[in-house]
């Protein structure tokens, strides 16, 4: 445990931003899980109002740092394929 004052200060800044982006991995894979299940379930009109919440997510995700850009590009590329396939 620190000692000086703004160590300490740092611990407790670091966890809560620790919990913070936990919450929101946690949210997005919930997101992606969500339109994964409507798409193996085959309905479309489920799975485009779950893709386009997974999509915003993502999104918001990559613009924050939770993952880079290229991920969120291929994460992304990825759920359209699936969508596609339903067809």
């Amino acid at each position: 445990m620190p000692n000086i004052k703004s160590a300490k200060k740092r611990v407790l800044v670091a966890e809560a931003r620790n919990a913070r982006n936990k919450a929101e991995k946690s949210a997005l894979k919930t997101a992606i899980k969500k339109f994964e299940a409507a798409a193996a379930d085959g309905d479309r009109t489920e799975a485009e109002a779950t893709y386009k919440v997974a999509v915003k997510a993502v999104d918001k995700a990559a613009a924050k740092g939770l993952m880079h850009k290229n991920n969120a590009a291929h994460k992304k590329s990825a759920l359209t394929l699936k969508l596609n396939k339903i067809g």
